[in-house]
């Protein structure tokens, strides 16, 4: 403790610039339950950060963080803010008006982050702003019992009056702060009523049922990941840094543009047309050859094909842009949306509600497209128009604007860079081919022939494909690679490509050290 008391004054005054930003990001948390989650000050300046990092960093965070990326945005946030918060409070040692004008600086870059967010309003300034007065007030009484220069050096054995006042004040203030924040955050979970309104409702039986799935869809080999991927396994990959919090209740879709017939469709009315169920695998165009960004699951929706057909598009449209609760927003091929393939206004997922991360309470699933052009989740606007005349998020970033899934294989099992016993040892994975399928899947063991593996059930063209390999190992460390066949293109591309602009292409390999 002594230590502690015996602090450059320097120092003291860096940390009275992270209690008061603390307190700021406290007060603001608390009256923050009260409005949306991107009133918050912190969720919207990490939701402007990743609307202008640039492609190839995203690409960093998806590959080397996977889903996790937001975890760690949040953390490097907590570091650049505490940095930036001692700066001031560096400044406002010196000067007092000086710290004063950063904090309010800050104040200002905070709130326009808020007020700049898809659906801002006026009163989603109010936390940052009572957050910032929090921050300001929690700086000025800090600074004023700062130790003077000189006072209490490092040889004292006993600390100044007014350190132990600054000290005092900054314990306090600190612990005003956590439970502030602790506060919101259980009061949002108190208010969180959005989940507890999913959880309460009771999706209607779809008019048309999705396929059984024929016997032998998954593969014998253990470690090959279940055909069907549990909701809590669904990779997550979006913009959203907060999910957002829709009410069903109030949700609505719009559906204008360049159609015959605007309209716009509200939940209850979404529920009492016919459903249909259907099998289908996503895949994320962020996806690295072999990735785990790609899901399957049983989808309960309404054809987009219909809601179309009721909006009669005109001649010349060729794309629809949907756009997300957050603002994200997505450039589908009007095509694709009408030519038979089970193209989903989504509600269900895996026989319960969409789950909140996953676009509850409505979101668009199309077969065949990477979901940076189609599964907008959380959607509430369909607008008809053209590819020469509106872009869409992604695409503003330099992606392609159309985004069909590119024929896909991985070994799943053994696990790269595995220990495996010599003998026969089982080899398993997982093809897609989104609209083809797959027809054959072949291994090959270092640089010898390719062998046919043996292909698991075909649920559909629209779902993943599994299969299993023996393999007679001997010791020592080899090499697999898989390719795959689709239908309609035939051999899977060997050519390496980057996820940018329209997705990863290669063939999977990996590395296994075989046991005497």
């Amino acid at each position: 403790m002594k230590t502690f008391r015996r602090l450059p004054r320097s120092v003291l005054a860096a940390a009275a610039g992270v209690v008061s930003a603390g307190l700021l990001l406290g007060s603001a948390e608390l009256v923050g339950v009260w409005f949306r989650p991107a009133a918050s000050p912190l969720i919207a300046v990490g939701a402007a950060f990743i609307d202008v990092t640039p492609t190839w960093l995203k690409n960093f965070a998806v590959d080397t963080f996977g889903t996790a990326d937001k975890a760690v945005l949040l953390v490097a946030m907590g570091a650049v803010t505490a940095i930036l918060a001692a700066l001031v409070g560096l400044l406002a040692r010196r000067r007092w008006r000086d710290g004063a004008a950063a904090v309010l600086l800050l104040g200002g870059v905070l709130a326009l982050a808020v007020i700049t967010r898809s659906g801002a309003e006026l009163f989603d300034l109010l936390p940052t702003a009572a957050g910032t007065v929090a921050g300001l007030a929690a700086l000025r009484l800090l600074v004023h019992r700062l130790p003077p220069p000189g006072a209490a050096s490092a040889s004292d054995a006993d600390p100044t009056p007014s350190r132990r006042s600054f000290f005092a004040t900054a314990a306090v203030l600190t612990v005003a702060a956590a439970v502030l924040a602790a506060s919101g955050s259980a009061l949002k979970g108190v208010r969180g009523g959005i989940q507890e309104i999913r959880r309460a409702l009771r999706l209607p039986a779809a008019a048309v049922p999705a396929k059984a799935l024929p016997s032998g869809v998954e593969s014998p080999v253990q470690g090959v990941v279940p055909f069907i991927t549990p909701n809590a396994d669904f990779y997550r990959i979006d913009t959203a840094l907060a999910v957002p919090q829709v009410d069903p209740a109030s949700w609505q879709l719009r559906v204008h543009g360049m159609v015959d017939e605007e309209f716009t469709l509200s939940f209850p009315e979404l529920l009492e047309l016919d459903l249909v169920e259907s099998h289908v695998t996503l895949a994320c165009v962020s996806n690295p050859v072999g990735g785990e960004l790609a899901g399957n699951a049983r989808w309960l929706g309404y054809p987009l094909a219909k809601l179309l057909d009721r909006a009669r598009p005109l001649s010349g449209a060729d794309m629809v842009l949907s756009r997300s609760a957050d603002g994200f927003s997505a450039s589908t091929p009007l095509e694709a949306l009408r030519d038979g393939r089970d193209a989903l206004l989504a509600v269900g997922m895996n026989g319960e509600p969409l789950p909140l991360e996953h676009g509850f309470p409505v979101r668009m699933v199309v077969p065949g497209l990477y979901g940076f052009v189609s599964a907008t989740k959380w959607v509430v606007d369909l607008e008809v128009t053209r590819f020469q005349d509106k872009t869409a998020y992604w695409t503003d970033r330099g992606w392609s604007d159309r985004g069909p899934i590119k024929t896909a294989s991985r070994i799943e099992a053994p696990r790269p860079f595995a220990s495996v016993p010599a003998g026969d040892v089982a080899v398993g994975g997982t093809a897609w081919a989104q609209q083809r399928g797959i027809d054959r899947v072949e291994i090959q063991v270092d640089d010898g022939p390719w062998r046919e593996a043996v292909l698991a059930a075909e649920a559909s063209i629209d779902t993943w494909r599994q299969w299993s390999f023996s393999w007679r190992a001997e010791p020592g460390r080899h090499y697999l690679r898989v390719r795959a066949y689709d239908s309609v293109d035939g051999l899977q591309t060997p050519d390496r490509a980057d996820p940018i602009p329209n997705g990863a292409s290669g063939w999977h390999s990996i590395s296994v050290t075989v046991e005497p």
